[in-house]
């Protein structure tokens, strides 16, 4: 069954974007069960990775994910009432200064990176005369977020810390889990694992997307996927154990033949070599399709490949469809841009990026269908 959402007529739009809400709790079951006895979360940030939190969010719930994380406190709390009351949500970048109070009212737990914010949120505990969940989030060699070691030290040396807030999660993040045999792996696990020690009794958390992939030595008590939910491959040059999500097609806005010598585009970059056919479709950099991906991406129509022909533009790309059958390339027409002949990870590598930036970038003009 597919069901549409607000926004833009599926008639009257340039592109239709079609996320795959069983292939995204397949895809949970899937790092849930490979990181076999560890609680699976679901990372919501950037609204599901551009995906719709609103719908992507109760679709995981349904299938039992009771954990949340988002980067941005206004994101945690347009997430609250979408998932279930017992389900947990943390927030990645902790509590904005002043903020601390929010996250209380909106039962969210705020992961603290910095000594500011864990001063703030033991203020708020003494204040309130509770003991708060957080999570508390170390740094152990990507120099990002999270306590640096010498804020470890001074945190252990007062005792008094732990009498006035609850450690619920102790976390880390690796910098190179997409690489396997990344020495950095083994470093971080190893910094990891001794900080544990030293905060015995709280649950663990170490695991993105990819490191779920990395062995149970990298599982702990919590895996934190966010891309591969989505069906990123979080083992880049190896076969995707997931399921694609995400499709997305554009419309022929208009069909013509060029000459020898004729440009076509911003910049002209593109120059017939003989009479071409030329098919504009309806989507651009301003809907997130990436303007590095001139003259070099493509897409498929009837799964045969078309390249993009000069310069991707704010609203249109064209397209060289020489060898098409006519039919298929009038106005109205849909071309593929995302779909069983093209993954996100493909358009990454295309646009030389990684398939984070190309899903997080799809823009709000697509109409949007979630099955």
């Amino acid at each position: 069954m597919v069901a549409g959402v607000a926004g833009f007529d599926a008639a009257r739009a340039g592109a239709l974007l079609t996320v795959d809400l069983e292939a995204v709790r397949s895809n949970w079951r899937l790092l849930r069960d490979t990181g076999a006895g560890a609680t699976c979360a679901a990372v919501m940030k950037a609204d599901a990775y551009g995906l719709g939190m609103s719908v992507v969010a109760p679709a995981l719930a349904s299938a039992g994910c009771r954990v949340f994380f988002t980067a941005h406190l206004d994101e945690a709390m347009r997430l609250r009432p979408l998932v279930p009351v017992d389900a947990t949500i943390h927030v990645l970048h902790g509590p904005p200064p002043g903020a601390a109070a929010e996250f209380v009212e909106h039962d969210l737990i705020p992961v603290l990176n910095d000594p500011s914010q864990l001063a703030e949120w033991r203020a708020l505990c003494r204040k309130l005369q509770r003991r708060l969940p957080a999570a508390l989030q170390f740094d152990t060699g990507m120099s990002r977020m999270g306590m640096a070691p010498a804020d470890v030290e001074r945190l252990l040396a007062d005792p008094a810390w732990k009498d006035e807030l609850q450690p619920v999660l102790v976390m880390s993040h690796l910098a190179c889990a997409d690489e396997a045999s990344h020495p950095m792996n083994g470093l971080q696990r190893e910094r990891f694992a001794a900080l544990r020690a030293r905060f015995a009794g709280i649950p663990g958390s170490l695991a993105n997307s990819s490191a779920v992939f990395l062995g149970p030595d990298f599982h702990h008590d919590l895996l934190r996927p966010g891309a591969a939910l989505y069906g990123i491959n979080p083992q880049p040059g190896s076969a995707n154990p997931l399921r694609q999500a995400v499709g997305l097609r554009a419309r022929i806005v208009q069909s013509r033949v060029v000459q020898a010598g004729d440009i076509v585009g911003y910049g002209a970059h593109f120059v017939a070599d003989g009479p071409r056919r030329i098919a504009t479709i309806a989507i651009g950099y301003a809907d997130g399709w990436l303007r590095s991906l001139s003259c070099r991406g493509h897409a498929f129509i009837d799964g045969q490949r078309v390249p993009f022909a000069g310069n991707v533009s704010m609203d249109s790309i064209s397209l060289d469809v020489t060898g098409i059958p006519e039919a298929r390339v009038q106005p109205g027409c849909e071309v593929e841009l995302l779909g069983s002949h093209q993954s996100v990870d493909d358009v990454a590598r295309e646009a030389g990026t990684i398939g984070y930036e190309v899903l997080t970038r799809l823009g709000s003009r697509f109409h949007r269908l979630y099955i």
